[in-house]
């Protein structure tokens, strides 16, 4: 991608909300779709931004201007729908961790079998933690606060964007060596790094790569071997245990050398 197109892009992911919601089809936050509407996609459905932001967007690419995609929440006086927040009903709350891994922006606080809570401050009522918990005890209530000023409003923005990108770096680390199921929709990770090296203000993005493991036939029968001998080595400390036996003995210390030998001891 060009400085230029990298410019226009910065430009565009700047005017969206930095929800992260997925509400527009890219499940992976504001700056794939960025990247998408730059490629010509529609910039009318970011939904938490309203009309106001594909207005914006419209102004900005020369566009003819789209009604923007229709919200389930009332309009506020900005123009925008109705700013939400989630709310855990803590006394239900199993802290299973699900809505944890799911926010996109670290807004909920717990630790495992441990009751978990909203930082209501940072949520941006993306609704992403709802699907996932196993006992439906989120809700999203209105947020009461005054609107924000354009001034807060960006500075909002560029702080929900931060925290986003540590996010994904923080789930890059993890994703190596992750065991259980990714809650969250797979992140295009190489994007958001490429991004990150190029905007000074944003937390640099650093692909991880496992290392590769060639498994050699070779490898393959010393596992075999190895799980034979360990085998035999417990039937013989089995016997012994019951009774005495000179020669078994004997066999027992020969097989532990074998395998002292194959596991480099």
């Amino acid at each position: 991608m060009t400085n230029n197109a990298f410019a226009l892009l910065r430009e565009i992911d700047r005017i969206l909300p930095q929800t992260q919601c997925g509400l527009c089809g890219h499940r992976d936050g504001c700056l794939p779709y960025a990247k998408a509407i730059l490629e010509g996609e529609a910039a009318n459905k970011c939904i938490p931004g309203g009309q106001p932001v594909a207005d914006a967007l419209a102004a900005r690419l020369n566009r003819p201007p789209l009604p923007a995609e229709k919200s389930v929440w009332p309009i506020q006086s900005d123009g925008r729908p109705q700013r939400m927040k989630a709310i855990i009903r803590e006394d239900e709350c199993i802290g299973c961790t699900k809505c944890i891994s799911a926010c996109p922006v670290d807004a909920i606080i717990g630790s495992g079998k441990l009751m978990h809570t909203v930082l209501t401050d940072l949520c941006t009522g993306c609704e992403l933690c709802i699907p996932p918990c196993p006992v439906d005890c989120i809700e999203l209530v209105e947020d009461t606060a005054p609107l924000p000023t354009a001034l807060q409003q960006e500075q909002e923005q560029q702080q929900l964007r931060q925290r986003y990108y540590a996010h994904i770096q923080r789930e890059e680390r993890r994703r190596i060596d992750r065991k259980g199921p990714i809650v969250r929709a797979e992140i295009d990770t190489e994007l958001f790094s490429q991004f990150s090296q190029w905007i000074d203000e944003l937390p640099s993005i650093e692909r991880i790569e496992a290392a590769a493991k060639t498994v050699t036939k070779q490898d393959a029968s010393i596992t075999i071997e190895l799980a034979k001998l360990r085998t035999q080595i417990k039937k013989l400390e089995k016997q012994l245990s019951v009774r005495a036996d000179a020669k078994k003995q004997q066999q027992l210390e020969q097989l532990q050398q074998q395998l002292n030998l194959l596991q480099g001891n």
